[in-house]
């Protein structure tokens, strides 16, 4: 009697949770994948839209914690796609509404990939400057490319975030160029005009 009660306590602790036989060999982990640092999605993702704004994976999507370690003083180098765009944002439409800051951001990510221009942001963003005559005159303008406001650069960051994870919706109808209402630049006459939204008004090639 004393035996087999000792055969029914050994057979309840082997299955308790945790406990093992004698050679039994522990579970594998699962096997996660590690997880992308923050540079190789902005890579992966401005070839998304280079491919024709291809969805990303969730993967391949930044998120907003990431972006936030990303020049988080608007004062890094610009060696980044996430800067390189915000920066732009910033500088080119700081004083005006979010609309407007998106609609920058789209002219720059419409511009990737399309003939006559780079396949990354930052090279869209300097493009010209060996000529000392830049797509984006403030890369070129001899100042300082710091930025100095910190709430609207969070808000020109954000905008950058929802650019490259292609999630923001194109106002300008596709546009590839613009400038500020009230002027009027000779290369305007050479295009087709798509949007004006505020201060700007964008524009495109026509047909062929």
């Amino acid at each position: 009697m004393k035996n087999a009660l000792v055969i029914v306590v050994l057979i309840a602790i082997a299955a308790l949770p945790g406990c093992r036989r004698a050679g039994d060999q522990p579970a594998a982990p699962p096997v996660v994948a590690p997880p992308m640092a923050t540079q190789e999605k902005v890579h992966a993702l401005e070839q998304k839209a280079v491919a024709g704004n291809v969805a990303p994976s969730d993967a391949e999507i930044i998120k907003r914690p990431e972006a936030q370690e990303v020049d988080p003083t608007g004062a890094d180098p610009m060696d980044n796609g996430l800067t390189c765009l915000a920066r732009t944002i910033y500088w080119e439409a700081r004083s005006e509404s979010p609309a407007s800051m998106e609609s920058v951001a789209s002219v720059v990510m419409n511009r990737l990939g399309h003939e006559g221009f780079p396949n990354t942001v930052c090279e869209v963003v300097k493009q010209g400057h060996e000529q000392g005559s830049c797509q984006f005159s403030w890369w070129c303008d001899g100042r300082s490319d710091h930025a100095r406001e910190d709430e609207s650069y969070a808000i020109a960051k954000e905008i950058a975030l929802r650019a490259l994870n292609l999630q923001l919706p194109d106002r300008t109808n596709g546009a590839l160029y613009f400038h500020k209402r009230g002027g009027a630049p000779s290369w305007a006459a050479k295009y087709v005009k798509t949007a004006e939204i505020e201060s700007f008004a964008f524009y495109k090639p026509g047909p062929g």
